[in-house]
């Protein structure tokens, strides 16, 4: 009679092992997962800077006026009243000093 359970809960550990390592929710799929996660994760971190990159423009917009004003000059090519503005026939303002 002990031999018949001592056969039969080896049996049940095996069954239990197998779902462990093979089964559904088991160690295999835990691993695929786990690399669809890390994939996801190296796909959105171009996109997290790019959050914090704005969220900082955000609060430098709240807080200085010095961000609102480069963003005019920048965006819409306002002048301060004390400053005078040359403007150059064909001459293109984004290409960089020689």
């Amino acid at each position: 009679m002990l031999k018949w359970l001592a056969i039969v809960l080896v049996a049940l550990i095996m069954l239990l092992q197998y779902r462990l390592w093979f089964g559904e929710g088991g160690l295999k799929e835990y691993s695929q997962i786990r690399a669809r996660a890390d994939a996801m994760e190296n796909e959105n971190q171009p996109m997290r800077a790019r959050n914090e990159r704005l969220a900082a423009e955000v609060v430098d917009l709240k807080n200085g006026l010095d961000a609102i004003e480069e963003r005019a000059r920048s965006d819409i090519g306002m002048v301060r009243r004390d400053e005078q503005f040359y403007w150059v026939p064909d001459v293109n303002a984004d290409r960089g000093h020689p």
